[in-house]
C-alpha cells in the first residue's frame, strides 16, 4: 500500500506531468482485467488561457494561450478526467483512465499514487537542482545604518 495519498486535483496536476511511457504502460495494465472502459470525450486538442503569479508582488496576470489536450473517460462506471499540456493525446486519455483507477479505488490505484509521487520527486529534485544552479549569481546587500 502506497503511504501517499492525494487529493483529486493534485494527482490531475501529477499525472498532467507524468511521461507519457509511464502513462499508456500504467493505463494497459488499469485495463487488463478486461473492466468497462468507455470514452466519454476524445482527446481533443484546443487552447486554454495560461495566468501566472509573479513571484515579488503576487500578482496574477494573463501570460498567453497554451496548447492543451483533455479527454473523459468512464471505467467500470467511474468518470476520469485529465488534461495535459501539449497535443499527446494517447497519454491525456491514458491520463484519464488512471484518473478513473483511483477515482473507483480500483486494483491499480496505488500504482498511479507511485507514479504520482515518482513525479513529484523528480520535480523537487529538478526544482533543487535549479535553485542550486541559480545560488551563485544571488547578490547579498548589506544594509547600512
Amino acid at each position: 500500500m502506497i503511504s501517499h495519498i492525494y487529493s483529486r486535483e493534485r494527482v490531475a496536476e501529477l499525472l498532467a506531468a507524468a511521461s507519457a511511457g509511464d502513462l499508456v504502460e500504467l493505463a494497459d495494465a488499469c485495463l487488463s482485467d478486461g473492466a468497462e472502459l468507455a470514452v466519454l470525450t476524445a482527446p481533443e486538442i484546443g487552447s486554454v488561457a495560461a495566468q501566472v503569479r509573479e513571484p515579488i508582488a503576487y500578482d496574477h496576470f494573463f501570460l498567453g494561450d497554451v496548447l492543451a489536450c483533455r479527454a473523459e473517460v468512464s471505467l467500470a462506471g467511474v468518470r476520469g478526467w485529465a488534461m495535459r499540456m501539449g497535443d499527446d493525446r494517447a497519454a491525456t486519455l491514458a491520463a484519464a483512465i488512471c484518473d478513473a483507477e483511483v477515482q473507483a479505488g480500483r486494483p491499480h490505484a496505488d500504482r498511479v499514487h507511485e507514479l504520482c509521487a515518482r513525479v513529484e520527486d523528480d520535480r523537487r529534485l529538478a526544482d533543487r537542482d535549479e535553485w542550486a544552479q541559480l545560488a551563485p549569481t544571488i547578490v547579498q546587500f548589506e544594509e547600512l545604518t
